[in-house]
């Protein structure tokens, strides 16, 4: 089968992240994107939810700084994690 060459452009960080990740899995970026185009090329379909996650809504986030704005300013308690063991 002939092949052809791809180019992808995306952050340096996520670049590294990915290399990373296929590392630890026996595979490189090539694999990883070969496996992605097979399985969405067979099921006519991205094969993944692409969704938001809630967590990082605008509201959330400010939520988030304000609490770490106050624990830096020495106005905010800390808590430990606590476990339910069942």
């Amino acid at each position: 089968m002939a092949q052809t060459l791809v180019n992808i452009r995306m952050d340096e960080e996520l670049k590294k992240s990915m290399e990373q990740t296929c590392q630890e899995l026996g595979m490189n970026m090539t694999t990883a994107f070969t496996i992605f185009a097979k399985k969405m090329s067979r099921e006519k379909r991205i094969p993944f939810e692409v969704s938001i996650d809630p967590f990082y809504s605008d509201s959330n986030m400010a939520h988030l700084r304000r609490g770490a704005e106050a624990i830096k300013a020495g106005k905010g308690v800390e808590h430990d994690i606590v476990e339910d063991e069942e």
